[in-house]
């Protein structure tokens, strides 16, 4: 799949959540509008998808709305639902840009254990190496040995340097460390890993608020960015911890991983949604390229299935 244009990707991983809402539009052709029993089963679908009561809610009112002319038929529902997604991601749909000055742009990466966080710190670096920018990656999970080696493998991958302490140690001494590196050498982004523990919420945002203080002293504008990664296979889940790391970590966008294995990939638009941050990027599929800021219009069309 890593051979098709991102789009192409990009549809095919969004195929079981346009799958989902296929199952319930067998049956509509030529009527010439829709019914409540279609309305219904319409909006069950969206709601399993993700989507959420509330966005699924929005989308069953516009359909409701909606002058079939040529008649219901699958796919005029399908562009529908599409226009109305757009309407939602669009505002959302916005780049990570890098344009701190000085240098470097601090980037804190939070997310929960699983949500494969090291692996978008990865990859996106290698998104802004293609764009000319220097990365430098700072292992600040020291929780884990894991976490340390899996940023160092993922590190080497992506042809980026790695400043890490050994288990245990201080995650705002390696932060410092990264910053002054990243200053002496003239690096244009730090990307700092972070611990994804939520066990004891109040340890974390500690330990959060401590590198903030160092960050601060070496530079009164950084943290620039806290981006939360979210993995879609968790559904509505994923919206609650939008919640928590809102609070712990002052999250200011959402990376949304594993949309290409789930049919869960709606939750993407409840996020859109109901918290109006904005989406980075979204990751389909495992290589280093699979992780894209995204259009609006083609994403919408790709969740809802439409031509």
């Amino acid at each position: 799949m890593t051979d098709l244009p991102w789009y192409e990707r990009m549809r095919a991983g969004f195929r079981k959540t346009s799958d989902r809402l296929g199952d319930n539009l067998t049956g509509l052709l030529n009527k010439a509008a829709l019914d409540e029993d279609s309305l219904e089963a319409i909006e069950e679908a969206l709601v399993a998808s993700d989507l959420g009561p509330e966005t699924a809610a929005k989308v069953r009112a516009r359909l409701a709305e909606e002058k079939f002319e040529l008649g219901v038929t699958e796919q005029a529902v399908r562009q529908v639902v599409a226009q109305e997604l757009e309407k939602i991601l669009r505002p959302v749909a916005e780049p990570l840009e890098i344009d701190a000055f000085p240098r470097p742009q601090v980037i804190l990466v939070v997310g929960v254990n699983g949500s494969g966080k090291t692996t978008t710190i990865a990859k996106l670096a290698h998104l802004f190496q293609e764009q000319d920018y220097s990365v430098l990656l700072a292992a600040g999970d020291t929780f884990r040995a894991a976490a340390i080696e899996q940023l160092r493998i993922w590190a080497d991958r992506a042809g980026v340097p790695v400043i890490a302490g050994p288990e245990g140690s201080d995650s705002s001494a390696i932060v410092f460390d990264g910053v002054k590196k990243a200053t002496a050498e003239g690096i244009d982004v730090l990307i700092v890993d972070t611990a994804g523990r939520l066990q004891n919420k109040k340890n974390l945002m500690d330990e959060l608020a401590k590198i903030r203080r160092v960050l601060g002293r070496l530079n009164p504008a950084a943290p620039h960015d806290v981006v939360l990664v979210l993995d879609a296979t968790t559904g509505q889940n994923a919206l609650s911890q939008i919640e928590v790391f809102r609070e712990v970590a002052g999250v200011t966008g959402l990376v949304m991983t594993k949309l290409d294995g789930t049919a869960r990939g709606g939750v993407m638009v409840a996020a859109a949604d109901r918290y109006g941050l904005p989406i980075h990027a979204i990751g389909i599929g495992e290589g280093m390229d699979d992780l894209r800021p995204f259009d609006p219009a083609e994403a919408a069309r790709a969740i809802a299935g439409a031509a």
